[in-house]
């Protein structure tokens, strides 16, 4: 390995010389995080494809007549899991969000008070609700799935 190749080498100074790029550690660094950033704009596309399309298959009329190891599989390719762990980070980075802003403006008591605020909404809406509604559709008996000829 050539001298300067690692982080070391000074702003200025070939990273790689031989390498056929003219580049010093910032541009290297720079050139990497720029490649980094396409390749995550590129899954979250398909990400995002994939989802709507897992979204939009129980709204099918043949999604009714799936023998039980189908929907097995399909709740294993939604990825229930992930998309709960999701939304946990989603809700600690809106909550962090929240808090550097409102601590900003207002100051650290305010920002504690629209923390705990936040915090209470997402577990009220991503947590309590489905619980409750899925506690009482199971007292209420599910549905029977409609049977369509189509």
């Amino acid at each position: 390995m050539a001298k300067g190749e690692h982080e070391g080498s000074a702003d200025g100074e070939d990273v790689a010389p031989g390498d056929g790029r003219d580049e010093t550690a910032t541009e290297r660094f720079d050139r990497n995080r720029e490649e980094l950033l396409q390749e995550l704009r590129v899954v979250q596309t398909g990400v995002q494809i994939l989802a709507g399309f897992l979204l939009t298959l129980p709204f099918q009329a043949r999604f009714t007549v799936l023998e039980p190891h189908h929907r097995v599989v399909y709740l294993v390719a939604f990825g229930n899991r992930c998309a709960q762990g999701g939304m946990v980070s989603l809700a600690l980075s809106l909550l962090a969000v929240l808090y550097l802003i409102v601590e900003v403006l207002l100051g650290t008591s305010a920002a504690v008070t629209a923390l705990v605020a936040g915090a209470a909404v997402f577990l009220a809406l991503w947590v309590v609700l489905p619980i409750r509604m899925g506690r009482a559709a199971g007292r209420a008996g599910s549905p029977p799935p409609s049977q369509s000829s189509s």
